[in-house]
């Protein structure tokens, strides 16, 4: 199962150490995927695509501005240039803010949203027509717990308003692709032991421990299992779900 030899599958947010991005990355590269690491800091990209690519696969690192169509039209044109096809996207990228709306200005709540919600928008339609003319392809979006539950420790009204979006965005798409032989779902991480949590005292972090039913934080790996589960061909009659990865944090 969940054979991914000679698939193609691009992970955006894939350049920092510590982030979902990673992980993910090297978790299709173990399964035997090419893997395309991109993100807006190139060099962290390629450092992800170099350990990738130690696990016997082909790699290639792009540097993606999610916000700019140009750019993520240009991603995919390498991609395709460099292996002939894309089998996989996904939407990794994201930024939050801990701000309150009293204190949130427009800048702030564009940025956000323009981050989080149109650069999954930007990703897709930069790939989803090489996808339709293959007859297949897996799209898995990174949402949040916070978009279900209207908030959490690290995000203010704006992310949660973005990855919220996230989730309608997906179930449409997967709806109009559907027949194309292209899958769309989602995830929707609660804390992780990432590097979003860097800074936060030993207090609050066993508080937010002990809030979870498991009483810990998920592992990166922990996602990333969902995200290639999601992204196999063992997963073909599953679109539009959005998945809930947060020890019970919040049930549906």
């Amino acid at each position: 199962m969940f054979d991914f030899k000679g698939q193609v599958v691009i992970v955006t947010g894939a350049g920092g150490q510590k982030g979902f991005g990673r992980d993910i990355a090297l978790s299709f590269a173990e399964q035997g995927a090419n893997i395309v690491a991109a993100d807006i800091n190139f060099e962290g990209a390629q450092a992800i695509a170099d350990e990738a690519a130690k696990l016997g696969v082909r790699s290639l690192a792009v540097k993606l501005d999610v916000t700019d169509p140009k750019s993520t039209k240009a991603m995919a044109d390498s991609v395709i240039k460099e292996f002939g096809k894309i089998d996989v996207l996904v939407n990794n990228a994201g930024i939050t803010q801990p701000v309150k709306v009293k204190d949130m200005t427009l800048e702030d709540f564009r940025r956000i949203v323009e981050v989080n919600l149109m650069g999954v928008f930007n990703c897709c339609k930069a790939v989803m027509e090489h996808m339709k003319s293959a007859k297949y392809g897996r799209i898995v979006n990174v949402s949040s717990v916070s978009a279900k539950q209207g908030g959490g420790v690290f995000g203010g009204a704006h992310y949660c308003a973005a990855k919220a979006g996230v989730l309608g965005f997906s179930k449409s798409l997967a709806r109009e692709l559907v027949l194309d032989g292209i899958t769309v779902n989602s995830v929707c991480p609660g804390a992780a032991a990432t590097e979003i949590r860097k800074g936060i005292s030993d207090e609050l972090e066993n508080m937010i421990a002990q809030s979870i039913p498991l009483k810990r934080v998920a592992t990166v790996r922990e996602v990333s299992a969902a995200i290639v589960f999601l992204a196999s061909k063992e997963a073909s009659y599953i679109t539009g779900e959005d998945v809930d990865i947060n020890g019970g944090a919040h049930m549906d």
